[in-house]
């Protein structure tokens, strides 16, 4: 592992409020990715907007964004090859109902809309979104 690809997973306020974070955490780390930041927060509508640009203007963006500043949550950036595929394989489908067992969603969210967990997309997101959490100027 060179460890040089960066992610950013969220678990959200309904991972944090059930106290599913060590067991996420867990399945990140068995995976052999290594978390190279960790903080926990609440974001404010703002930081929000930015983390979620791409669907503003969509139907469920404002009840996104309530969701999301509803409570704490945990922001982790992850290093390891391929790191942003290996994160979106081990979440899952969006939609828990989609979301095959054996995956994060699959196997604790609820609901479409309390999915439990957000990870970028892509590494260009990944870099996008990083920044909104972490400093990455102690490398």
């Amino acid at each position: 592992m060179t460890g040089k690809d960066r992610t950013l997973v969220i678990i959200k306020p309904d991972g944090v409020e059930r106290g599913l974070v060590g067991s996420l955490i867990a399945r990140f780390e068995d995976k052999g990715l290594r978390m190279v930041g960790l903080r926990l927060v609440s974001l404010t509508p703002q930081i929000a907007g930015r983390l979620y640009e791409e669907h503003r203007g969509k139907g469920f963006y404002d009840r996104l964004i309530r969701y999301i500043t509803s409570g704490p949550v945990v922001a982790m950036m992850l290093e390891g090859d391929g790191a942003t595929a290996i994160a979106r394989g081990l979440i899952g489908d969006t939609d828990p109902k989609k979301a095959l067992p054996g995956t994060i969603r699959g196997d604790y969210a609820s609901s479409i809309d309390k999915n439990l967990i957000h990870a970028s997309d892509s590494e260009t997101s990944a870099r996008q979104e990083i920044p909104l959490f972490f400093s990455l100027t102690n490398k």
